[in-house]
């Protein structure tokens, strides 16, 4: 009898332990059923500057990380290796070769110059995705890994030159410019496309306004220089404009504009603190929209667009913060019109009716091929008596000097 109760309690013993196995200590995270665990990407992005600039490449890194934080609340994790201030030149190559090597799947080239480099790394890793921001090229090539992406950013630019347009106003009223003296200042990078498309969509939200309004530009031949960015500011206060802006990457504009008695409007980043006396408000791209949907799409094994661009109504274009401090009044009841009108499509930046070239209206314009020329054999761009920017390409192509803007150099990247 001994023996079989012995062998019992060892039985239940056993049980025991078996059942124990299956039970979660205190320790074990408890994972509801059907969760897939986190995912990891690797991301490289390769830079032209860095987050000092306050401006472009600073703007990057801000859709960086509201893009990781966005995907952590999706299970996905971001591994970034990122390449600062590297050129226009062989060593973006390297850049792309060195982050291919290290593993990434998605390499991000944040600057105009880096897609030609770009192109001659991308067909030797065919499973890895390259990224040009702000370029052309890679839609139309034949590669499957090569893609470009921009956004509306002239809607951004015409939502700021109405801020602008509503300063020079009540500089008019206030008696402290003449209407003929509301002239605007604009430091541009190049005299090509994503400038011209950039600074005219800015000068039509002020004129839009401020109907007397003109404007003057001088490029500095490069995206990034921030002694020539602060010399063409000085240049163009000096010539009598009395509100600037920018498309270059750094904010010595701004500065320089606080420092002459000047008014701005900035790109890429709100700028108001280095700069509280001059700056009105800002535009930027919030890269974090794009950044997020591609680094998802290759996290689960889907394509990605081949050439993207997003604007206002989808959050890719946002404004910075308004200076209410400076503002004039009514600019922010202003803004959110004009925003509504810009979302709803009963307001086109590029509307034909409002301003001409030569003197005449703009009947005929062909969008720019992927060499960067026009094409009379490419999509007619004028429809409807609107310019339709950014629709046959993310890269702008509006690449025409209308009237009222002058153009005081021209340097072609």
């Amino acid at each position: 009898m001994k023996k079989v109760l012995a062998i019992i309690l060892c039985v239940l013993l056993i049980t025991a332990m078996f059942a124990g196995c299956g039970e979660k200590t205190p320790d074990t995270p408890d994972t509801p059923a059907g969760t897939d665990e986190t995912k990891t990407v690797k991301v490289g992005l390769v830079c032209i500057g860095d987050e000092n600039d306050q401006g472009y490449t600073y703007n990057f890194i801000r859709g960086k990380e509201a893009a990781t934080e966005a995907l952590a609340a999706k299970g996905i994790n971001v591994e970034w290796l990122v390449k600062w201030n590297i050129g226009e030149d062989s060593s973006c190559e390297d850049a792309n070769i060195e982050l291919a090597e290290a593993g990434c799947q998605l390499i991000i080239n944040n600057s105009f110059g880096f897609e030609d480099y770009m192109l001659k790394v991308a067909p030797e890793y065919p499973d890895i995705q390259f990224i040009a921001c702000t370029n052309q090229a890679s839609w139309g090539d034949d590669l499957p890994n090569t893609h470009n992406a921009f956004a509306n950013i002239y809607e951004g630019r015409y939502l700021a030159g109405v801020v602008a347009g509503m300063k020079l106003n009540q500089m008019i009223e206030e008696g402290e410019i003449t209407e003929d003296e509301a002239v605007i200042g604009y430091v541009g990078a190049f005299s090509f496309a994503e400038v011209i498309s950039g600074m005219t969509a800015y000068y039509l939200g002020a004129r839009s306004v401020c109907p007397s309004a003109t404007m003057k530009v001088q490029f500095t031949g490069s995206w990034s220089d921030a002694t020539e960015e602060a010399n063409a500011a000085s240049a163009l206060i000096d010539a009598g404009c009395v509100l600037l802006s920018q498309h270059a990457d750094n904010s010595t504009p701004a500065t320089t504009a606080q420092s002459k008695g000047a008014f701005f409007t900035s790109y890429n980043n709100d700028m108001i603190s280095v700069a509280p006396e001059a700056v009105l408000v800002g535009t930027r791209i919030d890269w974090g929209v794009y950044f997020e949907e591609i680094i998802e799409a290759v996290a689960n094994g889907t394509e990605i667009p081949q050439d993207w661009s997003k604007g206002i109504a989808d959050g890719a274009v946002v404004l910075t913060a308004l200076n209410e401090a400076i503002a004039a009044p009514g600019t922010a009841e202003k803004l959110e019109e004009v925003e509504a009108g810009l979302k709803d499509g009963t307001i086109k930046v590029f509307d034909t009716s409002t301003f001409t070239v030569g003197g005449e209206p703009l009947t005929q314009a062909f969008a720019l091929d992927t060499d960067g020329d026009f094409n009379p054999d490419s999509e007619e761009a004028v429809v409807d008596g609107e310019f339709k920017e950014s629709y046959y390409q993310s890269a702008p192509y509006f690449a025409i000097q209308i009237d009222g803007i002058e153009w005081l150099n021209a340097a072609f990247g």
